[in-house]
């Protein structure tokens, strides 16, 4: 019996209990929401490359109005050795932050057949979104965004769509932007909202993963409990790198790891600016993916700096980092 299963058949028998609801009245989240497991590998690891768009942003523009296309960004992939790439919803046509827009089915069908001509995989994708709103009626909007979304990643055959957890507004943290709800009430609504989108993308095969940025999920045990209520076989955890705040960010990984759908592999551990002086220890890093059986995409995401400046091109710092990555893979396997 494969995980999904298993998971299955304990939402259906809890369906049948009609003191669920309350059984976990008191308990901690750990506690009352139990179901959701390690994912069970088999065949070991094995490991493939990929590029998420975000590392060309600015080039691309929110809703594809920069001078780089998505398509372009796929030829790019191709000719600089990636196994496949992640376009992120921000830098589609149709693109809306506050709303549901969505692309059109000729650009989606486009961007997949040029992708298939280039011997791309389409590792997942990603978008917007604010669970820590205070504002229910605008974290429905973003449900219903996530839906769409989800939608669009089917017919991409993106098996994976991100989401947040963490509050994305400049300045604030989910703190303020809950309005100082105590944080066992946020993490209930962001688990019902983030339950929701992944009951309706599983309904188009498709995988929400829910990705720590160092706010409402600053450690493995936040992203985990969260996973634990959600409680979907159509959800689990994007392990991003360079977003843990923790004394041992390695650990946070590897506790983290068996519950991975897909990695967000950055140049520092401790954010953009301290690429230079802390570096990912890639080594130690694949040690760690390796050990959790992972098999699938490791998408690289590099970062221009908040300090602004015309210092970072990635035409430059994503090969390197892919010919670092490749080497790391190689070196451990």
């Amino acid at each position: 019996m494969n995980d999904f299963s298993s998971r299955r058949d304990f939402l259906k028998s809890a369906a049948l209990l009609p003191l669920a609801a309350t059984a976990g009245v008191g308990l901690s989240p750990a506690t009352a929401f139990a179901a959701i497991e390690p994912i069970k590998r088999v065949g070991g690891p094995m490991l493939k490359t990929s590029l998420n768009a975000y590392s060309f942003a600015k080039l691309l523009g929110t809703g594809g109005t920069g001078p780089l296309k998505l398509v372009e960004l796929a030829e790019v992939c191709a000719k600089m050795g990636f196994d496949a790439f992640d376009p992120t919803g921000y830098y589609f046509p149709g693109y809306e932050k506050n709303g549901p827009g969505v692309p059109t089915d000729k650009f989606v069908y486009a961007l997949k057949r040029r992708a298939f001509d280039l011997g791309l995989g389409i590792s997942g994708t990603g978008i917007g979104n604010n669970f820590t709103l205070a504002d229910k009626a605008a974290r429905a909007i973003d449900v219903q965004r996530i839906k769409n979304w989800s939608e669009v990643a089917a017919k991409l055959g993106a098996p994976v769509i991100r989401v947040f957890a963490d509050t994305q507004l400049r300045a604030q943290t989910w703190e303020s932007a809950s309005k100082g709800a105590k944080r066992d009430d946020v993490e209930r609504w962001i688990a019902d909202d983030i339950r929701a989108c992944a009951e309706h993308a599983g309904k188009f095969g498709v995988i929400i993963g829910v990705q720590n940025h160092g706010d409402f999920i600053k450690t493995a045990d936040d992203q985990i409990s969260l996973l634990k209520r959600i409680d979907s076989p159509w959800c689990g955890a994007i392990v991003d790198t360079g977003y843990y705040k923790a004394d041992d960010v390695y650990a946070e990984m590897a506790k983290a790891a068996p519950y991975a759908v897909n990695w967000q592999i950055k140049q520092s551990p401790y954010g953009v600016e301290k690429e230079a002086e802390a570096p990912t220890d890639m080594k130690r890093l694949l040690k760690i993916v390796r050990a959790s059986g992972y098999r699938g995409y490791l998408p690289l995401e590099t970062l221009s700096p908040r300090s602004g400046g015309s210092g970072y091109d990635p035409y430059k710092v994503v090969p390197k980092f892919l010919a670092e990555l490749r080497q790391v893979i190689a070196e451990t396997a």
